[in-house]
């Protein structure tokens, strides 16, 4: 056969292996190493700060369910929409609000005092607790939890935050859960987050 005859065989064979490894990576990203001794693929032990000053641990996801978002008050888009979506999954949960945890956490601890996060968080619904601490303690959180973030430069030393956009759900026992879906109705999320109560 020709080498032109087989591209696309070439081509299928890429495809399926780059769709095997991309496969293999999330399953990882998930479950863990196989054989791994870790207790959670994704979460840890951390040390912050709330937006009052009050030390949070990991010990406060314990006995409800947990939405975890990291970003940065900086951030021009995708946190304050993220924000807001969340917030308005709360809002519909009525009461059942106070039977779960929801933290905005930091990836940005250089800007986000306490001060600055409550300040930025008091646009939107009060349950919406923010994290920060130093760049120690944060760096370890991100770590635990598998979060990407990355500092790019900008204008007059000035700078923007790449990080991971996923909100994690954690279940009554501070486990891993899976990626919390907003793209759909509050009511609909609302629903879905109570199951985890």
């Amino acid at each position: 056969m020709s080498e032109r005859g087989n591209r696309p065989l070439t081509i299928v064979a890429v495809f399926a292996g780059s769709l095997a490894i991309g496969l293999a990576l999330m399953m990882w990203l998930l479950d863990g190493p196989r054989g791994a001794m870790a207790p959670a693929a994704i979460g840890g032990p951390f040390q912050l700060v709330d937006q009052s000053g009050a030390t949070v641990t990991a010990d406060k996801l314990q006995g409800k369910p947990t939405l975890l978002f990291f970003g940065y008050t900086h951030c021009p888009d995708i946190c304050p929409t993220t924000l807001f979506d969340v917030s308005e999954v709360l809002r519909a949960m009525g009461k059942d609000a106070d039977r779960v945890n929801a933290y905005f956490v930091s990836v940005d601890p250089e800007r986000d005092s306490p001060a600055i996060m409550k300040d930025y968080l008091s646009s939107f619904d009060p349950h919406l607790k923010g994290l920060t601490g130093d760049a120690d303690a944060v760096g370890k959180m991100l770590s635990e939890y598998r979060v990407y973030s990355k500092k790019v430069p900008g204008k007059d030393g000035d700078y923007t935050m790449d990080h991971s956009a996923m909100v994690y759900l954690m279940d009554r026992n501070g486990r891993f859960v899976a990626p919390f879906k907003l793209d759909r109705k509050p009511d609909e999320a609302a629903t879905d987050l109570k199951r985890y109560i």
